[in-house]
């Protein structure tokens, strides 16, 4: 075992080769030089090698690769989906979840020769992403259209029904390789130009990201819309940028976790579009989701076929550039079946997505949780609104609070913050401490 930034300076110096590789650590400050870091935590200690599937920790009783044939690129499965992954309650399964970015159509859907450009050579580079980019045809690939993530699953939990809860606790994330991605694409993000060319109300034309005179949708080739993907090295624990002038702390999470919520015709129908999160969770992009928290989620159909994806290494509130930290992970996760009247999940988990961390409550706000169905809203005061009415519900039935003193302390005490706006439908998750209910 190794401290992650001995595992980060060990695959660059190998990826690179010696010279290049000090070069790189130069440029850096220093890559190799990091403090250590503790198990179990978010910061937990990774292996040395390159977590190619099969090789290396692998935690859960039961493990799932992401093969071309048991993930779903830009879709969530629908409820009917067969299953790839069968397991009881109260088991633990590791995923091997692969990052959609270095794979894209704007990338040039070939992840060996887009790392390559950035000094990481083929062994680096991992074997399902490869896999993915080159011979995944179980849907047609629409760049414009189809979400961005790879979506493995679904997992059937046994006795999961319509009404239940599935309680997903997150046990590790490890971060598979020693580097990330962080993308702008035209027409995304917080500052976007409009469809028909409009501005967003709040800014104007020069202020949108990336620049107008760089974009070129118009020529229809995804390697020529002007998009940015900035490459991300990982030293110590932190993600650097800019030669080294700017770093910032990991931490790994899941952005996409969720049950199959919609029934749908065909397996690209907008309703199971990867983008937009639902009552059923998906790319819900939390950034409090990550080792040693729990996710609740209202399950919709038998087994409640959970599907994971679109890994990050770290994210901040809002995600304006359109991506966090992309990068791929290797996460363990307990799923748990939760019946009404048992008391193993907060009442309001039964019927909109909920989150816990040791230290906080974390109600959610959706803008439109019905995802692609029956058009789509992004306005994030209604997100706002959710979140706070689900932390009231959540409150007064579960921890006895009178409504109007409940109202008070959310406003006197508790924190709502923007979890994205990115995602067609954007989102609120209110921040509740524990310690306050001591």
């Amino acid at each position: 075992m190794a401290t992650f930034g001995e595992y980060a300076a060990s695959l660059l110096r190998s990826g690179l080769g010696r010279r290049d590789f000090l070069r790189a650590t130069a440029a850096l400050g220093g890559a190799a030089a990091t403090t250590g870091l503790t198990a179990g935590t978010a910061s937990a200690v990774v292996p040395r090698e390159v977590l190619q599937p099969g090789k290396g920790p692998i935690h859960g009783r039961h493990y799932l690769r992401s093969t071309p044939d048991q993930v779903r690129w830009g879709y969530v499965p629908s409820i009917g989906s067969d299953p790839v992954l069968r397991m009881r309650s109260g088991e633990t399964v590791t995923v091997d979840t692969v990052s959609h970015e270095g794979i894209l159509e704007d990338q040039g859907r070939d992840p060996v020769g887009y790392f390559a450009g950035h000094g990481v050579r083929r062994t680096s580079v991992l074997d399902d992403a490869v896999a993915i980019a080159h011979d995944y045809d179980r849907t047609a690939r629409n760049f414009d259209v189809d979400g961005p993530h790879v979506v493995t699953g679904p997992i059937f939990v046994t006795g999961a029904a319509p009404g239940d809860v599935l309680k997903v606790e997150m046990l590790s994330m490890l971060p598979r390789v020693p580097y990330g991605v962080v993308s702008s694409r035209h027409g995304k993000g917080a500052l976007p130009r409009l469809a028909g060319g409009g501005v967003p109300a709040g800014i104007t034309i020069e202020e949108i990201m990336p620049p107008v005179a760089t974009d070129g949708r118009a020529t229809g080739d995804p390697e020529r819309y002007g998009n940015v993907s900035v490459f991300t090295p990982i030293r110590g624990r932190r993600g650097v940028m800019a030669g080294g002038n700017v770093t910032f702390p990991l931490n790994p999470f899941m952005g996409l976790m969720g049950v199959a919520f919609a029934e749908a015709s065909a397996p690209t129908a907008p309703e199971l579009n990867s983008i937009p999160p639902t009552l059923g969770g998906g790319n819900i992009d939390i950034n409090l989701l990550g080792e040693r928290s729990t996710f609740y989620l209202p399950v919709f159909a038998d087994g409640a076929l959970f599907h994971a994806g679109d890994p990050h290494f770290a994210m901040g509130n809002g995600e304006v550039a359109l991506t966090a930290l992309e990068g791929s992970l290797r996460a363990t996760f307990r799923l748990t079946v939760c019946k009404k009247g048992s008391g193993d999940a907060p009442s309001v988990a039964f019927g909109y997505p909920f989150a816990e961390t040791p230290d906080a409550w974390v109600p959610i706000g959706l803008s439109d949780p019905d995802g692609s169905q029956n058009g789509q809203g992004n306005d994030l005061d209604i997100a706002m609104r959710r979140a706070v009415v689900n932390a009231l519900d959540f409150l007064e039935t579960d921890q006895g609070l009178d409504r109007a003193v409940a109202y008070a302390y959310l406003s006197a005490a508790a924190d709502f913050e923007v979890s994205q706006v990115v995602d067609r439908t954007t989102g609120v998750h209110g921040v509740i401490r524990k310690a306050d209910f001591a």
